[in-house]
């Protein structure tokens, strides 16, 4: 193990448990971990979208430049959209500590259909975790074999969980208050 790997590989792994157990803390007792506030936070799930959309995007154009060897380009490309889903996560642990989810259901009639792209958001997004966070790792460390190996996982789970990610907040946006 390189030196650099007894650092980052040990503070990946802590973020990919740590993250998802304060999520699901945040989700599983929001009566309890939330903040009163005055100020009108509703704007926050549109945000949300705008930036899982944008993301999408980015992902895609940088699979296009890869396989164009834009290598440069590629990685503006991949830190943006790194950076904007690490805005998103922060964004997202603050709206389940301000707004009010709990009075917020679905009640549409593609129920299942809706259940089913949530869940599997909610399950992958944990695993797009550890991956994007590896995958940027080998991708900025040069260890490019390791990361061609990692983004054949990472690509298709990260531009599900932000395409699915726009349409969890389409099926919700007429329930928001």
């Amino acid at each position: 193990m390189k030196k650099k790997d007894s650092v980052f590989v040990p503070i990946i792994i802590t973020l990919s448990i740590v993250i998802p157990i304060a999520v699901a803390a945040l989700m599983i007792f929001s009566n309890y971990l939330h903040i009163n506030s005055e100020s009108d936070y509703s704007f926050l799930p549109l945000f949300h979208a705008i930036l899982n959309g944008t993301t999408a995007i980015l992902l895609f154009c940088g699979f296009v430049v890869i396989k164009n060897k834009k290598s440069k380009l590629h990685k503006i490309l991949m830190i943006t959209a790194f950076v904007l889903s690490s805005v998103f996560l922060i964004s997202y642990v603050f709206s389940k500590l301000v707004l009010d989810h709990a009075t917020t259901k679905y009640l549409g009639e593609y129920i299942i259909t809706y259940r089913f792209i949530l869940i599997s958001h909610i399950l992958l997004s944990i695993a797009v975790l550890p991956l994007a966070l590896f995958s940027m790792y080998r991708g900025l460390t040069g260890e490019f074999e390791k990361h061609k190996n990692i983004v054949k996982w990472t690509f298709p789970i990260w531009m599900y969980v932000a395409i699915t990610g726009v349409m969890v907040y389409l099926f919700m946006s007429p329930y928001y208050k």
